[in-house]
């Protein structure tokens, strides 16, 4: 496997570049705009590493709706929600796409490894779109899974597999997996793991570690003994396995957002050990985590406001009622709240795990697309990288990016951080600015048109058509009258 190492002469001050790419969230054939992005910001940073923290893959796209998994626990293609079949047929209309059919009944046993084969000839293909800069770049690079990877039909613990096909991949092998290492300590499950970044004097020291964790999908309840899963009693399945979702509902959050799992939870301050057991000193080795749904401590890097704020937002589920806007006496300058923290329902823990464990100092996720702050609570750094994808929504074209860091050998705490933006390092406009537009206004229920009304711009576009067409009304009422009175 590739040694990460600080560049430098070896005498303690060398760097060390990342640039983490967030919710590429693409289908079989990638945006071209996001390709572009991604080329870009590769020749910008000339990144020693670059990470992917998770939805890579978009899910729940039309060209997967024979093998979809609303949740994992559920046979391919069961529950294709409304919404995808109505793309499916928005795009086979007015684009000509050729798109699967959606199943119109419960897939048949004796077709689902042919469709499964079909969906992971997909993956592949998703992979080489948007690896394809990083592998022509010659960059390593690590990923980790999201809410919409797995929903392809391909679990994480095969896309690992596929991901380590291109040259570069540093995700290793799963401890458990035919083939592995042996007892890996810096190995949890798939899409958690530990990267040693070793010092720039060639002697082998971790100076630093970069940790991928896998945060889950989505919480649901658990099967009852007597359920079965693919003809196997649910009492089989491994912990990590879920219930089919019991309301039926298409929201992806509808039963909320999933956490990492107690092994992974323990797993943090472990890896720690290790590390300091190879140096020989004993000390936590400084490391950076990056996962894809933040926890619940990333609403600490807010306020609470008034709801007549402008730009401020509703938080979601647990936060639902409030509003909040950044708080700057916490953020980084270029800090950006523009929806509500995705994050589970319940407090896992893992912040408390990482501070626990020490020698973490940040913790950067995904997940909500619009979101690109750096807060400091408590002596950890928490922050976003919004999307660099241009399938889903998100902000304007030339507000998506991917964020860059520059750690120092000598401190890597004392890191730099910023965003190379779409708007920066192509163009203002992307070449499908009406699936931006809408994505950036999407509105699915009540808070979110509320954070929309919240936005000054939108505000003031809508005051101001209300007050033509009143306008028109009024004029028309006037025209009506003095037909009348002739």
């Amino acid at each position: 496997m590739t040694t990460l190492r600080f560049r430098g002469d070896g005498h303690g001050d060398g760097t060390f570049r990342v640039l983490q790419m967030a919710d590429v969230q693409d289908g079989p054939d990638v945006d071209p705009d996001t390709v572009a992005l991604i080329e870009a910001a590769i020749r910008e940073a000339k990144p020693d590493l670059v990470v992917f923290t998770g939805d890579q893959i978009r899910g729940y796209d039309p060209a997967w709706m024979r093998t979809f998994l609303r949740r994992r626990g559920e046979r391919p293609g069961d529950h294709v929600r409304e919404v995808t079949r109505f793309e499916a047929w928005w795009r086979r209309t007015f684009d000509g796409a050729r798109l699967p059919d959606p199943p119109e009944s419960e897939v048949p046993d004796d077709a689902v490894d042919a469709l499964l084969d079909d969906a992971r000839a997909k993956v592949r293909r998703c992979f080489a779109g948007f690896l394809g800069p990083v592998v022509r770049a010659g960059v390593p690079f690590a990923a980790t899974y999201g809410n919409h990877d797995f929903q392809c039909g391909i679990l994480a613990g095969e896309q690992d597999g596929i991901y380590r096909e291109s040259p570069g991949c540093l995700n290793p092998r799963d401890p458990g997996e035919h083939g592995a290492d042996g007892d890996n300590p810096l190995v949890c499950e798939p899409g958690t793991f530990a990267l040693p970044v070793e010092a720039s004097d060639g002697s082998g020291r971790v100076a630093m570690s970069v940790v991928m964790v896998n945060s889950g999908d989505y919480a649901t309840e658990r099967l009852s003994p007597d359920d079965t899963v693919f003809g196997e009693p649910s009492s089989h399945l491994a912990p990590a396995e879920y219930a089919r979702d019991p309301r039926g509902l298409d929201l992806a959050d509808s039963d909320g957002y999933g956490t990492p799992t107690p092994q992974a939870l323990a797993w943090l301050g472990g890896v720690q050990r290790s590390l300091a057991e190879r140096n020989g000193d004993g000390r936590p080795v400084p490391a950076i985590a990056f996962q894809h749904i933040p926890p619940q401590e990333f609403y600490q890097c807010l306020k609470e406001v008034p709801p007549l704020t402008p730009n401020a937002v509703e938080g979601a589920r647990t936060f639902a009622g409030r509003c909040y806007v950044l708080d700057r006496s916490v953020c980084r300058p270029g800090s950006i709240l523009g929806e509500s923290i995705g994050c589970a329902d319940v407090n896992c823990g893992e912040v408390a795990a990482l501070r626990d464990a020490g020698g973490y100092f940040a913790l950067y996720c995904g997940h909500d697309h619009k979101n690109a702050f750096v807060g400091h609570v408590d002596g950890l750094d928490l922050g976003y990288a919004p999307t660099c994808g241009f399938a889903s929504y998100g902000p304007k074209s030339r507000l998506r990016g991917i964020r860059l860091f520059e750690f120092r050998e000598s401190d890597p705490s004392a890191y730099a951080t910023r965003m190379l933006t779409y708007g920066d390092l192509v163009e203002r406009y992307g070449h499908n600015e009406a699936r931006v537009f809408i994505g950036d206004h999407l509105v699915v229920d009540g808070p979110t048109l509320r954070d929309q009304l919240r936005r000054p711009g939108v505000f003031a576009t809508l005051a101001l058509l209300a007050g033509m067409a009143v306008s028109a009304v009024g004029s028309a009422v006037k025209a009506a009258t003095a037909r009348k009175r002739q």
